[in-house]
């Protein structure tokens, strides 16, 4: 993989050329979310269900984060604060046992927020708009950088008498059903399939804002864009590709790292 371009150094000896006045987002609240949900309903495939009707248990085996679907609310008592409502949109997967069959569903995962966002009275209009904004205020933008979240565990659980006025399951946009190889099994069963998540997420809430920075110089690339070349045949490729020593020669001592990753 190419070497990204470092960034451009303001020795103390380059002059300020001028003033520039930029458009950009300024991050007026952010938070950092750690949350264990625990019993999230699963919608498995037509396939998986048949699985899991014959199942005993579930192993976890991985989530993978589809979609979130964000939105924005003012809070009327409080003003300049807002609701940021998410819903996350995981594909599961995981095995059963003892057949070791691998099954696939849907889990959907709500929360809320509240944020401040400040306050503004300017109705902006662009021209790569998709509809105009007819009356109102702008809004914040809310952004959430999320990852994939960890499976920590599985489990079915037979239901002989659904509890009445049990919440029915969305509509699920077109897109997320697309993600999977066939139709989910969207209304109620008998045995259903139940997940615990580890979801790790950052929510901000930004605004449109223009400020001034001291401009140095035009940015101009100093490397030439690298290529794929059709020349090259397999073995002179693979040339290239140094040795995996270390897949060789375990080490003596492996590092106990924080991070998440080790745990998927």
């Amino acid at each position: 993989m190419p070497d990204r371009s470092a960034p451009v150094q303001t020795e103390q000896s380059r002059q300020i050329r001028e003033a520039v006045g930029v458009n950009t987002s300024k991050i007026f609240d952010t938070c950092l979310d750690k949350d264990c949900v625990d019993e999230l309903r699963v919608y498995p495939t037509v396939t998986s269900q048949g699985y899991i009707e014959n199942a005993l248990n579930i192993r976890p085996r991985s989530a993978d984060l589809l979609y979130v679907d964000v939105s924005v609310s003012p809070i009327s008592f409080n003003r300049g604060y807002y609701t940021v409502d998410c819903t996350y949109f995981y594909r599961v997967t995981g095995e059963t046992f003892p057949a070791g069959q691998s099954v696939t569903g849907l889990a959907v995962f709500d929360k809320r927020v509240m944020l401040f966002g400040s306050v503004g009275s300017v109705m902006s209009f662009r021209s790569d708009d998709a509809a105009p904004a007819i009356g109102g205020t702008e809004l914040p933008r809310a952004v959430v950088d999320a990852v994939n979240p960890i499976a920590l565990q599985m489990n079915l659980l037979d239901v002989t008498d659904p509890a009445p006025g049990e919440p029915e399951l969305r509509d699920i946009p077109a897109f997320i059903t697309d993600a999977f190889d066939e139709p989910l099994v969207l209304t109620d069963t008998a045995r259903r399939w139940f997940v615990t998540l580890g979801q790790f997420s950052i929510i901000r809430l930004e605004r449109d804002t223009q400020l001034t920075v001291p401009a140095y110089e035009y940015l101009i690339p100093d490397k030439e864009c690298p290529g794929n070349n059709d020349d090259d045949d397999p073995c002179t490729l693979f040339g290239r590709i140094p040795f995996p020593q270390e897949e060789f020669f375990p080490p003596d001592i492996v590092e106990n790292t924080a991070s998440y990753r080790s745990l998927v």
